[in-house]
């Protein structure tokens, strides 16, 4: 459902932005930005599996074509990451018994291709925490997360920007899960594909 909401509001903001951008190409590099993901506003949703998601990104234009930031997340999830889209997805019988409290700072790297579209990749190390049922800490791990992502920036008034996209997350580290997250694990794959984004943020 959270995936949903953010597709619809990736296109009703894009809309509002298509006959405001500027040309990548006619950026100087040079600049910093701040940036966030839209995503955060699923928190404010009435949820039973709150996503207490944050992001930030700093970063910095090396050239009009290229840009590389920091970038800190933290969240929470009640079930495995690799269930796809479907009727599995978010359901009880798939549930953790528990849930992952996640927090990490990794690098983002982002290269425009086309006008304002791009493609980016990073990597972020999480550090992990487990929670039972009665939101007990059992245990603590390691993840390492990347994400390949394909989109397109759009700009207002030369410094706010909005970019969708689309994302391949995949996970190939993940250490000291315990048994019972283990077991949901092992059902489904280690990678997400077409996962939606919206980043926002503000050049300076």
């Amino acid at each position: 459902m959270k995936r949903v909401v953010l597709s619809v509001l990736t296109w009703s903001i894009l809309t509002s932005a298509a006959n405001s951008q500027t040309e990548t190409s006619e950026i100087p590099k040079g600049r910093f930005f701040f940036g966030t993901s839209a995503f955060m506003l699923a928190n404010l949703a009435p949820d039973k599996y709150p996503p207490y998601f944050s992001q930030l990104n700093f970063g910095y234009r090396l050239t009009p074509q290229d840009t590389l930031s920091v970038e800190a997340k933290t969240w929470r999830y009640y079930h495995p990451l690799g269930i796809p889209y479907g009727p599995s997805q978010f359901t009880a019988e798939e549930a953790y018994p528990g849930h992952v409290r996640e927090a990490g700072v990794g690098l983002a790297y982002q290269r425009f291709v086309w006008k304002g579209a791009y493609t980016s990749l990073s990597m972020v190390p999480f550090l992990r925490e487990y929670f039972d049922s009665q939101d007990k800490k059992t245990g603590d791990g390691f993840q390492l997360f990347s994400t390949l992502r394909f989109g397109y920036q759009w700009r207002l008034m030369d410094r706010v920007f909005f970019e969708p996209s689309v994302a391949f997350t995949h996970w190939p580290v993940s250490t000291n899960v315990p048994a019972g997250f283990e077991a949901r694990d092992q059902k489904w794959p280690n990678y997400f594909l077409f996962e939606p984004g919206f980043h926002v943020g503000v050049e300076f």
